[in-house]
């Protein structure tokens, strides 16, 4: 688990976790995640990319569309987490402290769905 700053962009922290990753066949991403390295990386540990290209890109790398209309469980997961504003803003100053208030939040948001 990585905590980073906000204004970190995503790829330089997938960089910093990328020796951590678990195996998988596929690794959904966004837009932010679209970088030649970052693929190159993912191939050589055997990982498919399903990371749209960004708009700036010259020649566009297909991704597949249906798998990619997965990622919105995750995006929920997180609209959900930031449903408690004490997260949202977050108010903690401290790693743990802030770490803490999400595994707090995260266990009431499944023990309210059960």
């Amino acid at each position: 688990m990585l905590l980073s700053e906000g204004q970190m962009s995503d790829y330089k922290g997938a960089a910093l976790m990328i020796h951590a990753f678990p195996k998988a066949k596929v690794l959904l991403g966004d837009k932010g995640y679209d970088a030649d390295w970052f693929r190159a990386a993912l191939a050589t540990r055997k990982i498919a990319a399903c990371i749209p290209s960004k708009a700036n890109r010259k020649l566009p790398i297909p991704h597949d569309p249906v798998l990619y209309r997965q990622r919105h469980k995750v995006e929920n997961m997180f609209g959900r987490l930031k449903d408690w504003r004490r997260i949202h803003t977050r108010y903690d100053r401290c790693a743990h402290t802030f770490m803490s208030a999400i595994c707090i939040a995260a266990t009431v948001i499944f023990w309210l769905n059960q």
